[in-house]
């Protein structure tokens, strides 16, 4: 019997698989991964057989309180108004140490696994026994850029790889129609940071993040500005192309260039993949409902939440959509809850967690949830004290590097549960610390890869996603 962790393209025309069936099979092999484009075998950085092949992650902009979510902490009822007992000021953004302060939604056991997930998140409760809660997430940075930045690069600074684009670069894409990355940003506005959040970094262009936003131009630039008729518009393809590659052949091996040309290529199928996807006509009136698309407040995470499943069923590899977009203002389109948590997030959930939960229903019902990873996050978490003055209770809560709550859900990963836990009020990473570092290992094992062996080579050094640090979390694994 064949092992395919081993085919190579050599041994399958060894083996006489000849002619056009043979040319179809192998095309089909490689988009599933089990046939590798050159005549080498599996890439040294496939450590085994990964669990997913896809994945959807749900970025949360300013900072989700784990308090009033995923962590329930009875003491802090117990506690309510007290002051926080310690010798050094803690280090947080403002520096603004108030009374202790108890969660402002109740919190249940969930499913048959019993999990405490509050009220602010109802439906997405509902899909309790197919989440592993990460309750004890540490990160190096309480500043809403460079926290984003860590959380999407692994690094706090601009100029490194997101994690799509290291996925993309390592596995490559199970379509040749679609980008094998696309962003979704939320309707209000893009994350701090812009672009650099999925940039391709060092890496070659064609694994930066692809914006896709709603109304007739999904893709900024797709479409000509004037109708052009489809004889002139092929024959200048045809003429660029072959002044293009005409350019490669006389300079030789110019990686910038074959991508710029593996870019035109790709935006030329994108002119009809992308209307195709992006038209939510063709789904049922029950699903769009069950999305909340029809519905104002709803409508827009909705609409990403579903035409996010509808890229991964055509062969996107990473899909990122973010809740959230500018952190000022009056009030903040974002999850910066520092005036008050209760309004805050009250309104900021109310806007995705019907959309998320139909989109975990979905994918269960269609059979994606076993090789399609969710994850959920956000850069940092709350304070378990006020905002305010030393002797009073705001409503609000300050930034939290310390100790906050995220989940995955989806392929390999052991459902119903949690991994590790914050203090008995919610302010520091007590049991397991979890850096994104490890988060960022985890992810790439489920996808079969190895974090240590995946690298690119740039200015001297073999630089990697983990840089030099991270260790799967073996206990979220299933």
């Amino acid at each position: 019997m064949l092992d395919p962790q081993f085919l190579n393209r050599r041994q399958l025309f060894d083996w006489s698989l000849q002619g056009i069936g043979a040319t179809a099979l192998l095309s089909m092999l490689q988009n599933d991964g089990i046939v590798w484009a050159d005549d080498q075998a599996r890439p040294k950085y496939m450590a085994h057989e990964p669990r997913a092949k896809r994945a959807i992650h749900i970025c949360l902009v300013g900072g989700m309180s784990h308090i009033d979510s995923y962590d329930h902490k009875p003491k802090l009822k117990e506690l309510h108004g007290k002051s926080l007992k310690y010798d050094k000021k803690p280090d947080i953004f403002f520096g603004k140490v108030g009374l202790l302060r108890q969660n402002d939604w109740e919190f249940k056991p969930r499913g048959e696994s019993g999990l405490m997930i509050s009220e602010m998140f109802p439906n997405i409760a509902s899909m309790a026994d197919e989440l592993c809660l990460l309750k004890s997430m540490v990160s190096n940075s309480a500043n809403h850029t460079p926290a984003l930045f860590v959380q999407n690069s692994g690094f706090e600074f601009n100029g490194f790889p997101a994690m799509g684009s290291w996925l993309s670069y390592g596995l490559g894409s199970e379509t040749n129609a679609l980008p094998s990355y696309v962003v979704l940003p939320d309707g209000r506005g893009g994350p701090n940071g812009g672009a650099t959040n999925w940039s391709n970094g060092f890496l070659p262009a064609e694994f930066q993040g692809v914006v896709l936003r709603g109304g007739e131009q999904p893709v900024r630039d797709l479409f000509p500005a004037q109708k052009i008729e489809k004889s002139t518009d092929q024959a200048t393809r045809q003429f660029v192309n072959a002044i293009n590659q005409g350019h490669l052949d006389r300079i030789g091996k110019d990686p910038v260039l074959a991508a710029r040309i593996r870019s035109y290529q790709l935006a030329a199928k994108m002119q009809l993949s992308i209307p195709e996807v992006s038209d939510l006509s063709s789904e049922t009136e029950a699903t769009q409902n069950a999305y909340g698309i029809k519905d104002k407040q709803t409508a827009d995470m909705g609409t990403r939440c579903l035409l996010g499943r509808r890229l991964l069923e055509r062969g996107v590899r990473f899909v990122q959509l973010y809740s959230g977009g500018p952190i000022a203002g009056s009030p903040r389109a974002s999850w910066d809850a520092h005036e008050s948590v209760k309004q805050n997030h009250g309104f900021e959930a109310g806007r995705i967690d019907k959309p998320i939960g139909a989109l975990l229903k979905d994918l269960k019902q269609r059979g994606l949830m076993k090789d399609t990873l969710v994850a959920f996050t956000t850069e940092f978490g709350r304070t378990p004290f006020a905002q305010s003055a030393a002797n009073q209770v705001g409503p609000g809560r300050d930034h939290n590097r310390y100790g906050f709550s995220c989940w995955l859900a989806g392929a390999g990963v052991r459902a119903g549960t949690s991994v590790g836990s914050t203090d008995e009020i919610g302010w520091k990473a007590a049991e397991r610390p979890i850096p994104w570092h490890d988060f960022h290992a985890t992810l790439l094992h489920l996808f079969g890869i190895d974090h240590e062996r995946l690298t690119f080579y740039h200015n001297g050094i073999q630089r990697r996603l983990t840089n030099v640090h991270g260790e799967v979390v073996e206990e979220c694994l299933a």
